[in-house]
């Protein structure tokens, strides 16, 4: 499950999921309310784990500043809210629908024309392809509850996404990090964010996804955690670690770089199992990982083919 040719992994992080739920009830739209869609899109988007770092834009996060500022300024209504597919990838878009009172439309433009620059100057460096929008739409056929509406739009202003913690041990490795992945409104009133927390150290994920949670408890949200699924701790001392290098080196007359992940890898799920084993992950380059983007360079495919052959040919014979 590796991504870079030239690179072998001796460690990954592991994860778990934090869901949060929170219930709402429908309020009729007032006549003079007139509905709008913000949306956001153009965000390059990307793994969780191995791209948290990078500082790229969240869809939901900025969808989120925009509501927050126009329900103060405009007493904005939220009727949708939508955000965000996979759990193990940045949004890169997102659109909510809310109403606000006819007299505010004008400064609502105004402030949008604001609110756009200021965020495309902000992500400009790594972001040079984000849009936002704000469109006259029709009108939703109910708005979430005013108490809920707050409640739901602090606790996405206030829960964090990114990076918690560096390694202490092996520079440049995230240790501890959390993805606000994504929001999605229910049939049965009831609207799910879906949140991923990752560490190489167990106890940083078990207090990175406890603090996430208590965020969402506070806004009266039911949350629930997945079993997650467990960490691999380097072992640079690895038997088949030294022999794939010396195979690597052989073949390609220069030496690979051995690293570890801040990214769930199935090699922690093997040990889990058979803690006997000595393992390591390569694969060939992988671009755009887990968005539409993805993509194969296809000269790495040989050789890693050739890497694994030749490998396979030196892993001594068990007697």
């Amino acid at each position: 499950d590796s991504e870079d040719e030239g690179e072998l992994f001796i460690g990954c992080a592991g994860g778990i999921d934090t869901v949060a739920t929170m219930k709402y009830k429908k309020k009729a739209i007032k006549k003079n309310h007139i509905p709008y869609t913000f949306y956001v899109s153009g965000l390059l988007g990307g793994h969780s784990g191995d791209e948290i770092h990078k500082g790229l834009g969240n869809s939901v996060k900025i969808a989120t500043r925009f509501m927050l500022a126009a329900q103060k300024k405009f007493k904005a209504r939220l009727a949708s809210f939508d955000g965000g597919n996979l759990r193990n990838a940045i949004p890169r878009e997102s659109a909510l629908v809310f109403t606000i009172d006819e007299k505010y439309i004008k400064d609502l433009e105004k402030f949008f024309a604001k609110f756009e620059i200021d965020i495309k100057n902000e992500l400009k460096t790594t972001e040079p392809k984000l849009k936002v929008a704000l469109v006259k739409d029709q009108k939703p056929t109910f708005l979430i509850d005013k108490k809920t509406q707050y409640k739901l739009i602090d606790a996405l202003q206030g829960v964090r996404h990114g990076v918690f913690e560096m390694s202490r041990d092996i520079e440049g490795l995230v240790e501890t990090s959390t993805n606000l992945a994504s929001i999605k409104m229910n049939k049965d009133n009831t609207i799910e964010i879906v949140t991923s927390q990752r560490s190489s150290v167990e106890s940083g994920k078990n207090d990175a996804k406890e603090s996430i949670a208590s965020v969402f408890r506070l806004a009266g949200a039911e949350v629930k955690h997945t079993d997650g699924y467990p960490g691999w701790a380097p072992n640079t001392d690895s038997e088949i670690l030294n022999i794939t290098k010396t195979s690597y080196e052989k073949l390609f007359k220069k030496e690979p770089i051995v690293r570890a992940i801040h990214a769930g890898l199935e090699c922690g799920l093997f040990l889990e199992k058979y803690p006997h084993l000595d393992m390591i992950s390569y694969g060939p380059t992988i671009k755009g990982a887990h968005s539409p983007d993805e993509r194969i360079n296809i000269e790495t495919t040989q050789k890693f083919w050739d890497l694994l052959v030749d490998t396979l040919t030196k892993i001594p014979k068990k007697k």
